[in-house]
């Protein structure tokens, strides 16, 4: 089991910068990828950025890619998402996920994903 918390969530203006803190205990965290997601009101999960087991590699959606930057420090069982230049459309519960299964292609799928945060909110007003 891989219990996790999100931290970091609030309200701030457009243009301006945040960033969340997803603290994991319980199994080898340092094993597995992890992947950032969100969700708006009426849509479906999406999927934000990822990184592998030792942070050498990341990933991200077209939509961040540029403006989000994922990390990992695994002395500290810690992965973060640091958000700048944040957009109105970037509102959304922000969830952090461990995934158990290796190879990039399964780091975009949400389904893929075993253990899940409980979200923090991200709210960006114009």
């Amino acid at each position: 089991q891989v219990q996790l918390v999100e931290s970091g969530g609030g309200l701030v203006q457009a243009g301006g910068s945040l960033r969340l803190s997803c603290a994991a205990s319980g199994r080898t965290f340092a094993s597995y990828a992890v992947g950032w997601f969100r969700q708006a009101p009426g849509k479906e999960r999406e999927f934000v950025a990822a990184i592998n087991w030792s942070g050498g590699s990341t990933y991200y959606a077209d939509s961040v890619k540029g403006r989000f930057t994922i990390s990992r420090d695994n002395a500290k069982n810690t992965v973060y998402l640091q958000m700048s230049s944040l957009k109105p459309e970037d509102t959304a519960v922000y969830y952090c996920a461990v995934t158990t299964t290796y190879g990039s292609r399964a780091y975009y799928n949400y389904r893929l994903y075993d253990y899940w945060g409980q979200g923090t909110q991200v709210t960006v007003s114009s």
